[in-house]
């Protein structure tokens, strides 16, 4: 064998022990796809025990507390609770017929598989209604309302969380929005309003006024749920003093910012761009008045624009005990 021959096979054995471009690629795209699995099915978990417990507390709202004393709450529901009461059609298929429409509605408006989950809940829902046992809790008709709505909101919230509804209001309220000048919530509003007005007309004024507590209760609730106990607030900084604010947002606060390039124009000084730094960070709204003091120390004349954020993700928002 010649030396030419020697290298020639030499070669040959060090691509095959070398990996080549296409299996690292492979590698990586099968690695992704693994990751993509995991992340998928630890979400459906995650939604599914959202949805599951939505259901349930829904259930307890209604069968524990508004249901004995002949209260009702607004949207879809309340429809549903007032037409059983003058009807006596059963309230499970009525939770499922009524729904039924304004999630089908959702098939266009927001996705097909919004929509499967959501039928899935409410026909849950009406099983979970019409067959689960729970306790009557009390009569005081002040605590049915209070604490009626408290489960019937929290209900609703987690199920938006797993990424359906019990209640299809908030789907014809955005169906509307986009085809009128009413924004979502002077939709549901006014759906509210006029439920409530029949229920005063059909029950009693009392009634009502007790079913409107109901609804406020579950509506603060359904937020709680969806935005939390700390409400974040996006701060945008615009000052010459970026360094000295950004080190005391990282230092002393112990937040994660981010800082870009931008240009400041001044109307009253011409046609003037000038460069600077621009700081954006999210902090608690308990935070706010230490950094607007903090930064009125720094800079006096920096220019704050402060917006509230409803959820977040990823980055440094839960942050590290901040020193002294």
């Amino acid at each position: 064998m010649n030396p030419q021959q020697q290298g020639i096979i030499i070669n040959e054995i060090q691509k095959a022990q070398t990996p080549q471009e296409g299996d690292k690629k492979s590698k990586y795209i099968e690695a992704k796809d693994v990751w993509v699995r995991k992340i998928t099915i630890r979400r459906t978990i995650k939604e599914g025990f959202f949805m599951v417990l939505g259901i349930f507390s829904a259930g307890f709202g209604l069968k524990g507390f508004l249901i004995p004393n002949e209260l009702i709450d607004g949207g879809v529901m309340g429809i549903s609770l007032l037409t059983n009461k003058e009807t006596g059609f059963p309230l499970p298929l009525l939770i499922i017929v009524i729904n039924l429409p304004f999630i089908l509605l959702g098939w266009k408006q927001i996705s097909s598989l919004f929509c499967i989950k959501s039928i899935i809940a409410i026909s849950l829902l009406a099983l979970v209604v019409a067959v689960f046992p729970y306790p009557i809790v009390t009569n005081d008709k002040l605590l049915v309302a209070v604490f009626g709505g408290f489960f019937i909101g929290a209900g609703i919230g987690l199920c938006i969380r797993g990424g359906g509804v019990i209640d299809g209001t908030e789907v014809l309220a955005i169906f509307l929005n986009r085809r009128s000048s009413l924004s979502v919530g002077d939709f549901i509003l006014l759906f509210n309003i006029s439920i409530f007005s029949v229920a005063a007309y059909l029950l009693s004024v009392e009634t009502a006024l007790y079913s409107i507590l109901t609804y406020i209760a579950a509506s603060k609730m359904v937020d709680f749920i969806l935005e939390g106990i700390e409400e974040f607030t996006g701060v945008t900084i615009i000052s010459p003093s970026t360094e000295e604010i950004a080190n005391f947002i990282k230092e002393k606060m112990g937040r994660g910012l981010t800082v870009y390039s931008g240009k400041r124009g001044y109307g009253k000084r011409g046609d003037t761009y000038t460069n600077t730094d621009i700081i954006f960070t999210v902090v608690t709204r308990l935070e706010i008045s230490r950094l607007t003091s903090e930064i009125e120390k720094i800079d006096p004349n920096a220019f704050v624009v402060m917006q509230s954020i409803n959820d977040t993700r990823g980055g440094m928002v839960k942050k590290k005990p901040f020193h002294k």
